[in-house]
């Protein structure tokens, strides 16, 4: 009997660590390069801009295109968890915009946005 149980207790050792090697692996295949919609929600409005990211690392840098103008992007990534921000300029005051969010699968978004402490929402964002 004793044999067995250490068998059974090798086997479940064994899928354990599989089971987390492949978890680690998922989690570094998180790429958010590419080009986005967004569905965007907030107290002063919605709106559907077109977000281009480039990833390399933890590193992202893009594009924003949408309701508040044109402008470069930049932040992180570490693991599905993200953040970026950019400035637009709205008749002649500049807005920080920030995005935090999660890669909810390969090819979509969601999480929350702030734009200069003037408004606050929410987005979801599928890959094009």
């Amino acid at each position: 009997m004793k044999s067995k149980a250490g068998v059974c207790a090798a086997l479940v050792a064994l899928t354990l660590v599989v089971v987390s090697v492949v978890a680690a692996a998922q989690a570094a295949k998180t790429d958010l390069t590419g080009k986005w919609t967004f569905n965007v929600e907030t107290n002063a409005g919605s709106g559907t801009p077109t977000i281009t990211l480039k990833q390399e690392g933890e590193k992202l840098t893009g594009h924003y295109s949408g309701q508040l103008g044109e402008a470069d992007l930049t932040g992180t990534i570490k693991a599905q968890e993200f953040t970026f921000k950019f400035t637009v300029d709205a008749q002649g005051n500049n807005l920080e915009c920030t995005y935090t969010g999660t890669a909810e699968g390969k090819d979509s978004l969601k999480g929350k946005l702030n734009i200069a402490g003037l408004a606050d929402g929410t987005f979801t964002a599928k890959r094009q």
